[in-house]
């Protein structure tokens, strides 16, 4: 049965958002196009009615992948995010997280293409990060290299959390130190911190 221009535009759209989280969890190379179409609930030979390679597809969820994420960012302040980041959470979701975080070295042994939809990535995020954690004290070359030490710092964070076992200290203490040391240089607070500040105020006698 011959299906609809709507069906396939719906088909295409399967495909892509179940490759970005498949690529987050495994690697590019770790997700084959048969694994891809079987986790889509799609037939193997369909997948070149949408897309001439896998790498064309690469590139494709790719972009998904860092447009989702920037939506789910949106009104998001930058202590949100800093501590949304480099949660366990985070750590725990690789498919559901960060492309940038999750992909970011396999991308450096990709086609140009893939390439490309990460430096389109990068420079989206910070250029958000430097709206959100600039004053009008700081100079614009000022506020890029703060805007780009923190995401780097943030993304290798989340990085080396990964690489140690799940129930590994390290992870987590990684994951603390960078998330510390970013707030204080935005002189912002942790969760813990604002736990201690919201149970100091609930045990402060009231004025008489």
């Amino acid at each position: 049965m011959k299906i609809t221009k709507a069906q396939s535009q719906e088909n295409r759209a399967r495909i892509v958002e179940t490759a970005s989280a498949l690529f987050r969890e495994r690697g590019y190379d770790g997700v084959s196009v048969a694994d891809l179409m079987l986790a889509a609930g799609l037939t193997h030979g369909g997948f070149y009615k949408h897309f001439e390679s896998k790498a064309e597809l690469m590139a494709e969820a790719t972009e998904h992948g860092l447009a989702a994420k920037m939506h789910d960012y949106q009104g998001v302040d930058m202590q949100g995010f800093v501590n949304s980041y480099l949660s366990r959470e985070h750590r725990d979701g690789r498919g559901d997280g960060c492309t940038l975080a999750a992909l970011s070295g396999d991308a450096a042994r990709q086609l140009p293409t893939v390439q490309a939809a990460f430096e389109s990535g990068i420079s989206s995020m910070l250029a958000a990060i430097e709206r959100g954690s600039t004053t009008e004290a700081v100079t614009r070359p000022a506020a890029r290299a703060q805007a780009i030490g923190l995401f780097a710092q943030m993304v290798g964070a989340v990085v080396l959390s990964r690489a140690c076992s799940d129930d590994s200290p390290l992870s987590d203490e990684i994951l603390a130190v960078c998330r510390a040391q970013i707030l204080a240089a935005l002189a912002l607070r942790s969760p813990a911190e604002d736990r201690k500040a919201s149970k100091k105020r609930r045990s402060k006698p009231a004025a008489a």
